[in-house]
């Protein structure tokens, strides 16, 4: 079981899900582009056996506002002003693509705030050369606003250097994961990342870029004393 609430950071209100006791260490999971919270009710009843689990809709995405400014160092901050709302000084984070890149984002801005890292199959933003381009609105109600897609292509497009750079900046130990071959990801991408922060891993488990989608128990085998080791 987990309960759903709400805080406010900046005017902006953020819906968030939460697993486990009270007293356990802390960990905050940050689904992809698109996706919210339940992204994760696959793997939080797991992780809560030994972790307090927080599970938050970005902006933009599910329950939580959608106030029409994306750019990552928005979102970045909104996860620093959520913990400081929220009364955690120090979280584990557990990041899946779109969200692996605001939590090393955070990691790399506010070391103090981050226990330990989990990058799920999110390289390092590096220049697009030919551009993006920004798909069509698909038809319907979207459970995220559109808005998030384009600015997110845009900055992508033209990332700030500084966020390789500052690679080096995450004090955190440092867990990469990999999707492999079947991943759209750039996987010579997280590499490079990897030796880059300083204390880091990679592993690749063989799912494509869902990871803890479709292969849950290989994501949790590595994952899980990875972030217990903290404890």
């Amino acid at each position: 079981m987990h309960t759903l609430d709400a805080v406010e950071v900046d005017g902006v209100e953020l819906t968030y899900r939460v697993w486990g006791r009270r007293e356990a260490p802390p960990v905050l999971l940050l689904a992809g582009l698109g996706a919210d919270g339940t992204d994760w009710l696959g793997i939080a009843p797991e992780l809560a056996r030994a972790l307090r689990v927080f599970a938050l809709d970005l902006r933009g995405h599910g329950a939580s506002d959608w106030p029409g400014d994306y750019a990552l160092e928005r979102l970045r901050d909104d996860v620093a002003g959520f913990l400081a709302a929220l009364g955690l000084p120090r979280v584990s984070v557990v990041g899946h693509s779109y969200g692996g890149v605001v939590g090393y984002l955070l990691a790399q801005r506010y070391p103090g705030l981050v226990e330990r890292l989990v990058i799920e199959d999110a390289p390092p933003l590096v220049p697009q050369d030919p551009p993006l381009e920004v798909p069509p609105r698909p038809e319907g109600r979207l459970a995220f606003d559109w808005a998030v897609k384009t600015q997110f292509i845009e900055q992508r497009n033209a990332p700030d250097p500084r966020w390789v750079e500052d690679m080096a900046a995450i004090t955190a130990p440092t867990l990469v994961i990999g999707g492999g071959p079947d991943s759209p990801m750039p996987q010579e991408l997280l590499a490079d990342m990897a030796g880059r922060i300083p204390d880091c891993r990679l592993v690749t488990i063989d799912a494509g870029h869902l990871v803890h989608e479709k292969r849950p128990e290989e994501f949790l085998a590595v994952v899980r004393p990875f972030l217990e080791a903290g404890e």
